[in-house]
């Protein structure tokens, strides 16, 4: 079994929210995009382009692509990028969390309404953050860059063109005031080899059965990683997200985000290697150590 590596440059031209949680009224943000979120705007996306690929299921349209994704295919984290020339400058959050921020991050204040006094509602004053599109000292452009590995021999691209779907994605929450909107840059899709590096650091292997990243000691994991892993050192968080589960038969949390799936308690990015380390890239883009 062996997979293509493609790295994925896309162009950030909204704000993006990938939510970490809520804190009083503020909706924190997550300074990259997980590999789960990335997956899902994909499948969104190809399904959308290409409605004969829709099942036949109403309740969920969208499984089947889903399910093909999840098997044949696997995510790294995205995270931003700055041209300079004609390479792209991965910014990762932990290297320098203040400048990160504050070049980074910003924040959407606004409340609920209470009708008819035309006053702001008691309680429902909320904050949500958000990555920049632009830089926000000196206005430059923001990227997202990261990779995407293809089992081509089994993800038929004249089937699944999920390519073409690269050139248009909407990634994130508050996508219905148009936040969240990616998209492909010239030349930002290109094939890798093995003596390439993912992120300009980390070696990768391809013929297993699933991806493998290769960390030497002291080297950040660059995506949630197991907490049962004994060779890593920072912060742990649990991971959870909400789903919708079609098949629910108790008509209870039957519609979308009603149903919250526990994945388990997981490194943060940014956890360093104690010594040196493989890990496998798992469904969502989390990474595994190998056995």
């Amino acid at each position: 079994m062996s997979w293509t590596a493609y790295q994925v440059v896309l162009r950030l031209h909204s704000p993006l929210h990938i939510g970490a949680g809520r804190v009083s009224y503020l909706q924190r943000a997550r300074p990259y995009v997980t590999g789960r979120a990335l997956r899902g705007a994909l499948v969104s996306r190809v399904g959308r382009n290409q409605p004969e690929l829709l099942s036949d299921e109403p309740r969920d349209p969208y499984r089947r692509i889903s399910k093909t994704f999840a098997t044949y295919m696997a995510f790294t984290y995205f995270y931003p990028a700055l041209k300079s020339g004609d390479h792209w400058k991965t910014e990762f959050p932990w290297q320098n969390e203040p400048e990160f921020r504050r070049r980074f991050l910003s924040s959407y204040a606004a409340t609920a309404l209470a009708y008819p006094q035309q006053t702001a509602a008691e309680g429902l004053l909320y904050e949500t953050e958000f990555l920049s599109p632009y830089t926000l000292d000196t206005g430059e452009p923001v990227y997202l860059l990261g990779y995407i590995f293809v089992e081509e021999e089994r993800l038929k691209p004249e089937k699944y063109d999920w390519k073409s779907a690269l050139c248009r994605l909407q990634l994130g929450g508050e996508r219905g005031y148009g936040w969240g909107e990616a998209r492909l840059v010239e030349n930002g899709l290109q094939k890798l080899s093995e003596t390439d590096r993912l992120f300009s650091a980390l070696n990768f292997s391809t013929n297993q059965k699933r991806p493998i990243v290769h960390l030497q000691a002291n080297q950040p994991v660059l995506a949630h990683t197991e907490s049962q892993s004994a060779n890593l050192r920072g912060m742990v968080e649990p991971m959870v997200g909400r789903e919708w589960q079609a098949d629910n038969t108790n008509n209870e949390r039957q519609h979308v985000g009603q149903r919250l799936r526990y994945n388990g308690i997981y490194f943060s990015p940014g956890s360093i290697a104690l010594c040196e380390t493989a890990f496998t890239i798992e469904e969502g883009g989390y990474w595994k150590q190998q056995e």
